[in-house]
C-alpha cells in the first residue's frame, strides 16, 4: 500500500495484479514459464493510478488447464527453457496464459518497453 495523490486527493493505493508505473519508474512484467519477460519504464498515467499489469494474466483457470493440457504439451510449450515438465506444474503451462506480447502492446499508454528478456530457466516450487 502506498500513499499517493490523485486529483488533489490523498489516497492509499493497493496494487493487486499490478506494478507501480510512475513516470520514469522501472518495473518488470513477466510472461508465463515458457515466454520472456519485459523490463519497462512507467509513463506516469494518472488514469491508471500510475499502474500497469504485473504479468501476462491467465486466460483459463488452473483446473481447466489441468484438464486440457498434457505433459507432452508442457514439454512442447517450454522447449528451450530449463524447467519442470511434470504433471505437478501443468496448471502453469504457457497455453493457460494470455500472450505477453499482446498484454504489453495493450498498455503502451502506461509503460514503454526498455528490454525484452528471453526465458531460459524457470524455477517453480
Amino acid at each position: 500500500m502506498a500513499e499517493e495523490q490523485y486529483d488533489g486527493m490523498d489516497l492509499l493505493v493497493t496494487r493487486k495484479g499490478a506494478i507501480r508505473a510512475g513516470g520514469g519508474e522501472y518495473g518488470i512484467i513477466p510472461g508465463s514459464m515458457g515466454t520472456g519477460s519485459y523490463i519497462v519504464r512507467g509513463l506516469g498515467n494518472p488514469a491508471s493510478f500510475n499502474s500497469a499489469s504485473h504479468g501476462a494474466g491467465r486466460k483459463m483457470s488452473r483446473n481447466a488447464a489441468k484438464k486440457r493440457f498434457t505433459t507432452r504439451d508442457l514439454a512442447e510449450q517450454t522447449r528451450g527453457v530449463e524447467c519442470r515438465k511434470d504433471s505437478g506444474v501443468i496448471d502453469e503451462i504457457p497455453g493457460a496464459y494470455k500472450p505477453i506480447e499482446k498484454v504489453i502492446d495493450q498498455q503502451r499508454d502506461l509503460v514503454e518497453v526498455v528490454a525484452h528478456l528471453k526465458q531460459v530457466v524457470c524455477v517453480k516450487g
